[in-house]
């Protein structure tokens, strides 16, 4: 909870609890506790999950004001109702997305693209391919740069994801309310070497933005983060003149038993293979809108890939067909995707593979019969690992959503912070060792962290 959404129950609670004897200060604190109510909708923004506490504060305030006496028995009683009213905002926070531990601030930026050479599959038009991506940066931050929100239309993403969760459609209205570390369209910072660059794929009804904690770890660390917002494939997309591109789920059978699976799934991802290539093409471009403003200061001899489920499987089906990808790395890959010759191929680049609990546990799966017969093929891959006590959107920013994102299966049992912990000192090391030539202790024969197995 934030601040002032803090400090109005603490408040409430103290008048309750310690209504006798009668001390005018503690008759004024729900009075004050509704100017901070007052101050709080103005600077931190109405949410719904705080409606309980405004109405207790009102109604206490109006028994002050009308010197209504409250008998002992009610204003324990209250105290109980009080709690109740706090349990919502403090199950359903705000999501605040941790501060990256770079040397750099970081900037982003949200384009639009369209590739004219390639037919959109998933609309049912006749028209090109067109897709939003968003970019994370080592920046120089002026005084009169702004945070930038977690997620663009917030107030059209928020209901998407909330049905993918299986949530009523208001449930994560307040995500409009949420910046990150990281400033709009900042001043690029300005280096004498270019910085390496990573893509970043996302998963089946994922968004680009699922993974922005890990996009401004890497940005911090010198790093070109770019990810794209797979249309029709991700959550929702809603580009520059408004309109909007739900999820097709006819673009991937919901029943992964359905006749022709495999091939339905390639076709999808061949798309979203051609939307990492078409990225990289505009950026070496420096004619269009991104190459004029990135060119410059991205080194194209050093460009890392990675996704996470279905985008994870595009992150190898990419490297393995285009050769500006020089590094590799999947967050629990769906590799049936995956076509029939990067399987039997693999991938020359380095490579790196971490899987969830919940993944590895499935040891029957489809995915797993494919990966293990994908992995003996990697020729340069640095190790395959599990990280016990996690489920599949561990390794995105979902877990924040609620301190109860087990119970909504958003992760597994092991802690959150830890996890990030986990996961982004993998992350960064690989990237760090493939492109910068750093080397690191991470990839041996044992791993530091309890938590982490290998399996390769």
């Amino acid at each position: 909870m934030r601040i002032f959404e803090i400090l109005i129950p603490v408040l409430l609670a103290l008048h309750l609890v310690w209504l006798r004897p009668r001390r005018l200060a503690i008759q004024l604190m729900p009075t004050l506790a509704l100017l901070f109510v007052c101050i709080h909708l103005f600077i931190e923004g109405y949410r719904w999950q705080m409606i309980p506490l405004y109405a207790l504060t009102v109604i206490l305030s109006a028994l002050i004001l009308f010197k209504f006496d409250i008998h002992p028995a009610i204003a324990y009683a209250t105290v109980l109702l009080l709690a109740a009213a706090v349990a919502l905002p403090t199950l359903l926070p705000v999501p605040k997305i941790p501060a990256p531990s770079g040397k750099y601030q970081v900037g982003t930026a949200i384009y639009e693209m369209q590739d004219s050479a390639r037919q959109e599959l998933y609309s049912g038009k006749n028209e090109a391919r067109r897709f939003m991506i968003q970019v994370w940066y080592p920046a120089e931050i002026k005084s009169t740069d702004v945070k930038a929100p977690w997620m663009s239309n917030a107030k059209i993403y928020a209901p998407a994801i909330a049905k993918f969760i299986k949530m009523p459609s208001y449930f994560l209205d307040h995500l409009v309310l949420v910046n990150i570390p990281a400033y709009k369209n900042a001043q690029i910072a300005n280096v004498e070497k270019p910085f390496p660059m990573i893509l970043f794929s996302h998963g089946w009804q994922g968004f680009n933005a699922q993974n922005t904690g890990q996009a401004l770890e890497l940005a911090s660390r010198g790093y070109i983060v770019v990810a794209p917002q797979h249309t029709y494939g991700a959550v929702v997309t809603v580009f520059r003149d408004g309109s909007i591109a739900p999820y097709n789920p006819n673009a991937l059978p919901e029943d992964d038993n359905a006749p022709n699976y495999e091939v339905t799934a390639r076709i999808l991802v061949d798309q979203w293979v051609g939307d990492l290539a078409f990225i990289l093409n505009q950026l070496e471009d420096v004619t269009s809108e991104t190459g004029a403003f990135f060119n410059p200061h991205v080194d194209f001899s050093r460009i890392g890939v990675y996704g996470h489920s279905t985008g994870g499987g595009a992150a190898i089906q990419f490297c393995a067909t285009d050769a500006r990808c020089k590094a590799v790395l999947g967050m629990d890959p769906f590799m049936r995707p995956v076509s029939e010759e990067v399987l039997a191929s693999g991938v020359s680049q380095p490579s790196f593979f971490m899987f969830s609990q919940f993944w590895v546990d499935d040891t029957e799966s489809i995915n797993n019969k494919f990966f293990h017969q994908f992995i003996p093929n990697a020729s340069d891959n640095f190790g395959v690992i599990e990280i016990t006590g996690t489920k599949h959107y561990d390794f995105s920013d979902l877990p924040l959503l609620s301190p109860i994102a087990p119970q909504l299966g958003l992760k597994g049992p092991l802690n959150g912070k830890r996890v990030i912990v986990i996961v982004n000192s993998y992350l960064l090391d690989f990237f760090e060792m493939t492109l910068n030539d750093i080397p690191s202790k991470l990839f041996g024969d044992s791993s530091p962290y309890a938590e982490v197995k290998l399996l390769k």
